[in-house]
């Protein structure tokens, strides 16, 4: 008489072949972070108010944006739902994962939701679609693997560029580099025609209510261009030839 005894999975390997995945980013986030620390001190925010804000918000675009509406002065509810558009795509995110991880415990979920980031959201996805066999056990260890160096990475170079942002005089004006970081997390997102026209319509209305107070021009061009480009994805799938 024969026994067969099941396999358990090597958390471990899978938790660092998730961290070997998540290696790369680093090399993104680190500027982008120190760059958010410079600025943020510039805006008037000290080291240890730039430093909670990364900690807690941990959305780089959403931070950028609210940044900037904080040093306009723009009232709190402008300055949250200005950062709350700019981070809708994370609810996206979170639906797109609930098939591979939505039967983990509530507490687990949790922590889950608050390491939702483009970067683990991309690194874990390609894995779970190329190996659908992971278990639950696996799918978590491998999704907390790619945010084991990119998190602490994350405050590492807020803290390094709030420090740094104490040092820069005032006649450097670095407040050009907010609207070019901007364009460089934009251009690579427009890959499909919806997705050219979100961003004409977001450039025409955003010019057209220029003159909006609080910088809400921003955040109503933002939600027109999400209508645009939906609707424009619907008209082009029509279009498409049936296979």
């Amino acid at each position: 008489m024969s026994f067969t005894t099941a396999k358990t999975p090597d958390l471990h390997s899978v938790f660092w072949r998730g961290f070997r995945g998540g290696i790369p980013f680093v090399f993104v986030v680190g500027p982008f972070a120190v760059l958010f620390g410079v600025l943020a001190t510039e805006a008037g925010l000290n080291i240890l108010e730039t430093l909670a804000f990364s900690v807690v918000v941990i959305a780089g675009a959403a931070q950028f944006t609210a940044l900037q509406l904080m040093a306009e002065e723009a009232p709190t509810i402008i300055v949250l739902a200005s950062a709350l558009a700019v981070n809708l795509r994370m609810a996206m995110y979170s639906a797109s994962l609930t098939p591979y991880l939505g039967a983990a415990p509530l507490w687990k979920r949790a922590f889950l939701a608050y390491f939702i980031l483009d970067q683990s959201y991309a690194c874990a996805t390609v894995e779970y679609e190329a190996k659908p066999q992971m278990t639950l056990p696996e799918r978590l260890a491998y999704f907390f693997g790619c945010v084991a160096p990119v998190v602490p990475a994350w405050y590492l170079c807020t803290y390094i560029g709030a420090v740094i942002g104490t040092q820069v005089p005032d006649s450097w004006a670095l407040d050009f580099a907010l609207p070019i970081t901007f364009l460089a997390l934009m251009a690579p997102m427009l890959r499909t025609p919806a997705h050219l026209v979100a961003a004409f319509v977001s450039i025409l209305v955003s010019l057209l209510a220029a003159g909006l107070p609080y910088s809400m021009g921003l955040l109503v061009a933002g939600v027109l261009a999400m209508m645009a480009g939906a609707q424009a994805e619907v008209i082009f799938d029509r279009r498409k030839p049936a296979p």
